[in-house]
């Protein structure tokens, strides 16, 4: 009987330190918690990047159109298809009116610190799970294959820059 007595002591020790103390320990629990709330970031729709504005040419520049092609072709193709299917990367149709111009250059540029800065970037991250490898794209290269997109877009969907205007 004697040793019932201690375990449920021990027992009821135990139950009265773990439903917590005084007001003080609740309060630096809830300040804590607080503080692990992540922080909302604004995103820039241009990206973080050189990129800061982009010369779109109307009507669209054929010599880019041929560069960003065979761009496309040789660092791009194996993950993004020009339609919205999504195979490793996310397809590109549509793309200049869901981005700016500035944002696309930047995320083709300087993808490693989009990833780590970017929210909307890091939301293509968690969506396709694998990252952008940097493929070494020169501006000038990045503003050949927009100038691609933009082609694309017209032929897929219609309508090309609406994101340029917003």
């Amino acid at each position: 009987m004697k040793k019932l007595s201690i375990v449920l002591s021990g027992l009821f020790m135990l139950i009265l330190a773990s439903c917590g103390g005084s007001s003080e320990t609740g309060s630096t629990e809830q300040t804590a918690s607080a503080a692990e709330e992540p922080e909302v970031v604004e995103a820039d729709p241009k990206g973080v990047g050189e990129v800061k504005e982009v010369n779109l040419t109307d009507p669209l520049e054929e010599s880019m159109i041929t560069t960003g092609k065979a761009i496309y072709e040789m660092k791009c193709s194996a993950c993004h298809k020009l339609t919205d299917q999504r195979v490793v990367g996310p397809g590109w149709a549509g793309v200049t009116n869901k981005r700016h111009p500035a944002w696309i250059m930047n995320m083709i540029t300087n993808v490693d610190v989009m990833l780590a800065e970017d929210p909307e970037a890091q939301k293509l991250l968690e969506e396709c799970l694998t990252r952008m490898p940097n493929q070494g794209v020169s501006i000038g290269d990045a503003r050949a294959l927009l100038e691609f997109m933009r082609k694309n877009d017209m032929e897929t969907v219609g309508e090309k820059d609406q994101a340029a205007t917003s």
